[in-house]
């Protein structure tokens, strides 16, 4: 809701920049899908190094109370 106030004073401030803004977002949106995707795959690295390293600990035992 606030996203769309915020267009609509745009708009009323600025038309031009807000129709551009409406026009130019689809293909913004395009182009970052590759970004997440990486993004992603990333996480999923981080996450699987992150067990790994933190394994020999958790079969050990250390971070029970």
């Amino acid at each position: 809701m606030i996203r769309f106030l915020l267009f609509l004073l745009l708009l009323a401030l600025c038309w031009p920049l807000a129709l551009l803004a409406l026009v130019l977002w689809p293909i913004v949106w395009l182009v970052s899908i590759p970004f997440r995707l990486v993004g992603i795959a990333f996480d999923g690295v981080f996450a699987l190094f992150r067990a790994v390293v933190i394994l020999p600990a958790r079969i050990l035992g250390a971070g029970r109370a």
